[in-house]
């Protein structure tokens, strides 16, 4: 399996702390089946500032130590960056980084809000041959409330990446239906693990496919996983129009929070 999402790089973000932990997350990994992950360090999100120059240093440190201690693991440098109006300019000028230096950028929504200039962001991204990936949307709250808000901007040219946690209930029942029926729907292009350390936000990419095997079949864990490798690859995501149904099922949770 191929995890675009993850924060397995010691000591840049909130994820691994130090080389033995993510040592450890590189291990949980492999026994998960990944065998090729990006690492994603947070940048611009208010806490974390972590230039592209910096993560394919420490990406080509750490592969270097996974060699060593014979981890059968390829880790890729990408980033996580939470949407702000200069982002298509630093992109351009090598502050940012895609995903591999693929044509895909993986944006963070802050976890209230969509903010104002987000449309346009992802407007100039597609116009400028980038694929922006929406990373947790169904952790957004704006989306929670409104998911035909995420069906815009796909309908824009945006791609999104659902969090294997919340397929398995780790953010509550809302999350894990919201999550389901944006599989469902079409609205998901991707299922990452978003993996911090090994226990509560550990790698559960096996499970999460798992899941969608269960409640929607080997069709859709086969084009979720053959979009990942698009990325990796670098190749175009053939993705079908989303349909947004809102299910009888569904209200809001108002005391959601991340």
């Amino acid at each position: 399996m191929i995890d675009i999402h993850s924060h397995i790089l010691p000591g840049l973000d909130d994820g691994a702390y130090d080389l033995d932990e993510a040592l450890l997350m590189a291990r949980q990994a492999v026994s998960c089946g990944i065998h090729t992950l990006i690492a994603t360090p947070h940048h611009m999100n208010g806490r974390f500032y972590n230039s592209c120059v910096q993560i394919v240093q420490y990406v080509k440190t750490f592969q270097d130590q996974l060699d060593d201690y014979n981890i059968p693991l390829r880790v890729i440098a990408g980033q996580e960056i939470r949407i702000y109006p200069q982002l298509l300019e630093e992109l351009s000028s090598g502050v940012l980084s895609s995903l591999g230096n693929s044509r895909y950028v993986l944006l963070e929504l802050p976890p209230d809000r969509i903010p104002t200039v987000t449309e346009k962001i992802v407007k100039d991204l597609i116009q400028s041959n980038r694929v922006p990936i929406i990373a947790h949307p169904e952790r957004n709250r704006e989306i929670i409330e409104s998911p035909e808000k995420l069906l815009k901007l796909v309908d824009h040219g945006a791609l999104s990446q659902i969090t294997a946690h919340s397929l398995l209930g780790s953010y509550g029942k809302t999350i894990m239906q919201l999550s389901l029926r944006m599989c469902r729907s079409g609205l998901a292009h991707f299922i990452a693990s978003d993996a911090h350390d090994t226990a509560k936000s550990g790698f559960a990419l096996d499970k999460a496919y798992g899941v969608i095997q269960a409640k929607l079949g080997e069709g859709a864990v086969r084009s979720l996983q053959h979009n990942a490798w698009c990325v990796i690859q670098d190749v175009a995501i053939t993705a079908e129009h989303p349909v947004w149904v809102k299910p009888k099922w569904f209200r809001v949770w108002k005391a959601y929070k991340i």
